[in-house]
């Protein structure tokens, strides 16, 4: 039995420490808050600002884990090579975390050091450098925080009216302790996938079939798999994502997202550990959901194959509440009258507007169709009010 240090127990920490404890092992789950969704269910939890090194350290020394799963952006990631060094098992890696959570670093690596096609780009610090990168790379572009997650504090900007606004919405709702931006060119695109790549200890990378998505406000509203694309195309993505991801190097999930459109396909960003759009895998969409994939990966425990099980569409149950409050759920009787389909709520306790508090699955057979599947995923998550 290894003893597993979350750090970050939001929905995928949740269901990440149900896989990992089903293989007999200990989590001790970390946050900013009491009660969070994974502390429910993991054998012990602390409280602290993963952003204070000093206070990262005290909890390593305190709990000795075998194993450190950073499953957020904000924490001091540069303390996770010290662990490493003394040890300790970082997941993926501490370079795969460090560059990962920090969209400067990642965006280097693949369009600078790998040669991997990505929109143009700039960096801002400032206010007048925002304006600066708007005027190089172009309107419309997409302003980013560089520690975010979820499409957290992400903006477009459409005219030079939006930069002030876009500054602020980044540097209010990002992650973290980082001011610095990043600026792209708006790439027309068809559609965008999240394409689960799992890396193994000792053995060959593999790939979940693709997920497409669709967002708002900067955040995933609905998934679905598999998404309908080109061979070439998704071979193109394979191999950028088996190229990005030796170089950061380690075992477990990644999830990487591409914009597929008619001049090729774009690598966009890449998360070290499950996706939430890759919860549509929990409709029982594969063989192995992504975080039992993760799970298998993190303990070294051998991944045989992937295969896909079943057509599957998710969509999220928003609040929509004005003020932070304790939540209640209605609607939960009507949502459980379809076939084929389920709800997982979360357990988050509070929500506040816009807060994704679950989601509803509907799933098929590999020749349903998919259009009518998000229909039903929409209808039931939509039978369900947060209050």
């Amino acid at each position: 039995m290894k003893k597993i240090l979350l750090l970050g127990s939001g929905e995928l920490g949740k269901e990440f420490t149900i896989s990992v404890k089903r293989y007999g092992q200990t989590v001790v789950a970390v946050d900013s808050y009491e009660n969070a969704p994974a502390m429910q269910v993991a054998d012990a939890f602390e409280v602290i600002n993963m952003l204070d090194g000093e206070a990262l350290e005290q909890l390593v020394k305190k709990h000795q884990p075998d194993i450190i799963v950073p499953e957020i952006e904000a924490i001091r990631t540069e303390k996770l090579f010290e662990f490493e060094a003394s040890g300790i098992q970082v997941v993926p890696s501490a370079k795969a975390t460090n560059f990962t959570m920090n969209r400067k670093k990642i965006r280097d690596l693949a369009a600078t050091d790998l040669g991997v096609k990505t929109a143009n780009y700039r960096y801002a610090i400032s206010l007048d450098e925002l304006k600066s990168a708007v005027e190089a790379v172009g309107i419309p572009c997409v302003v980013k925080p560089l520690m975010s997650s979820s499409g957290k504090g992400q903006s477009t900007i459409k005219t030079s009216d939006d930069i002030e606004k876009a500054w602020e919405i980044a540097q209010s709702k990002g992650r973290g302790d980082v001011q610095e931006v990043i600026v792209e060119a708006f790439i027309s695109f068809d559609f965008e996938i999240t394409l689960l790549t799992v890396t193994q200890k000792n053995g060959e990378t593999l790939f979940c079939p693709p997920i497409g998505h669709r967002q708002e406000r900067g955040d995933y509203q609905e998934s679905w798999q598999p998404q309908p694309m080109l061979e070439a195309q998704l071979k193109e993505a394979q191999e950028m994502a088996e190229k990005v991801t030796s170089a950061l190097g380690g075992a477990g999930i990644w999830g990487v997202e591409f914009f597929i459109g008619k001049e090729g396909v774009y690598f966009s960003e890449l998360s070290p550990r499950p996706h939430d759009t890759g919860m549509v895998t929990l409709a029982g969409t594969q063989n192995f959901n992504e975080f039992e994939l993760h799970a298998r990966a993190v303990l070294g425990l051998p991944i045989p194959e992937i295969t896909q099980e079943r057509n599957g569409a998710n969509a999220v149950i928003l609040s929509l509440v004005e003020e932070e409050k304790v939540p209640t759920y209605s609607g939960l009787e009507m949502a459980a009258t379809y076939t084929n389909a389920d709800i997982r709520i979360f357990g988050k306790p509070v929500c506040r507007k816009h807060r994704r508090m679950g989601i509803a699955y509907a799933y098929g057979e590999t020749n349903c169709n998919m259009d009518e599947l998000r229909k039903k995923a929409k209808e039931i998550a939509d039978k369900v009010e947060v209050g």
